[in-house]
């Protein structure tokens, strides 16, 4: 077969797309702030099934902003994974408070609920959950773990927009969830991201903190633009199709055995298509040669050297630390070609065994 050259994503893109952003640019006006803003968030809110929702220029913003929100910072703790991009921990540190680490459960790779509990002292203020490439975490326990210890749960779904357990959707099940609309999630507008929440007084406070705040309270520019607003209301139009169409892909490499299966009930928006693999280098460097651009999500947090100087190091997180020497991103996007996963599928099949 050819030697193909295929990306780890495209991003998915129509007509509808190119109109919203066409119409707002030819209006002369309005480029910054306008009605799409309001419409994209009345519309995400609708969509994710909670009463409010505000957007921002990234899902960090977004997450900074819940933390200051919900008034954490300096001398507060916050439970968090490690195994998760870097921005997850660091807003915490922006708001003054400590990151702790707690370590990951295998069936999602989501927080381990008894670790979670364990890690729980006098200053721990919050736990940011995150559902990790689409798929649910054990959400449901974590919110009882919040509750009992008087504790703010928040949902990092930046990878799981249209994820859900049963019927009902993540980003229901914290006090406020964080989504991200950076070029490769779910659905895109370049970059970006928004808060959802059912919390009037928070909301209210994230709509100062997002455009400068007002004469009594301290604000930032983390406002997303109304030409990326527009954007976003036309790529949340299409979001079933862009799940279906990933989760087609999912379900054909799983037939092959590749990837990780969700628990049952857990349906997950395959954001990213991930195998945990014994011989995850041989096989990655086999990929990277044949044209296959593949990626390690994630690397863990707590061993960078910047969180090593604040005390973490190699062992405090076994779990986390072993899964993340076996997992590997290959393309899964909408619009990968049957050719393009037949041809992935056949450099793979005599090379990967899963790690039971």
């Amino acid at each position: 077969m050819e030697n193909l050259k295929i990306p780890l994503f495209k991003i998915y893109n129509d007509y509808e797309d190119v109109r919203a952003i066409t119409d707002v640019v030819k209006s002369g006006m309005n480029w910054a702030i306008g009605d799409e803003v309001a419409e994209f968030e009345q519309a995400i809110a609708d969509y994710i099934g909670t009463k409010y929702a505000v957007v921002f220029n990234s899902g960090t913003s977004a997450l900074h902003a819940i933390l200051l929100a919900y008034g954490i910072g300096e001398g507060d703790e916050v439970i968090v994974p490690s195994f998760t991009f870097v921005a997850t921990a660091n807003a915490v540190v922006f708001t003054g408070a400590k990151p702790v680490f707690a370590d990951i459960e295998m069936k999602t790779f989501g927080l381990d609920t008894t670790d979670v509990e364990y890690k729980i002292t006098d200053k721990t203020k919050a736990i940011i959950a995150v559902h990790y490439s689409g798929c649910p975490c054990q959400i449901e326990r974590l919110r009882e773990i919040a509750d009992d210890h008087n504790l703010i749960l928040i949902e990092d779904a930046a990878e799981a927009m249209g994820a859900k357990i049963g019927i009902r959707k993540v980003g229901t099940y914290g006090h406020a969830a964080m989504f991200s609309f950076c070029q490769n999630k779910i659905i895109t507008t370049g970059d970006g991201g928004a808060i959802t929440t059912d919390d009037k007084e928070v909301y209210e406070r994230l709509k100062l903190l997002v455009s400068h705040g007002d004469n009594e309270h301290l604000g930032y520019n983390w406002r997303m633009p109304n030409i990326l607003a527009a954007l976003g209301l036309s790529q949340l139009k299409k979001i079933d199709k862009l799940i279906g169409l990933r989760r087609a892909v999912a379900h054909i490499y799983m037939e092959d055995g590749m990837g990780i299966k969700p628990p049952d009930g857990y349906f997950s928006v395959y954001q990213m298509f991930t195998m945990r693999l014994n011989n995850r280098d041989e096989v990655r460097e086999l990929l990277e040669k044949n044209g296959v651009s593949t990626k390690v999500y994630f690397d863990p947090v707590h061993l960078r050297k910047y969180y090593q100087q604040l005390g973490s190091k190699s062992g405090d997180l076994p779990k986390t630390e072993a899964v993340s020497k076996q997992v590997l991103t290959i393309p899964a996007y909408p619009t990968l070609t049957k050719e393009e996963m037949d041809y992935i599928k056949a450099i793979c099949s005599s090379r990967i065994y899963n790690k039971k």
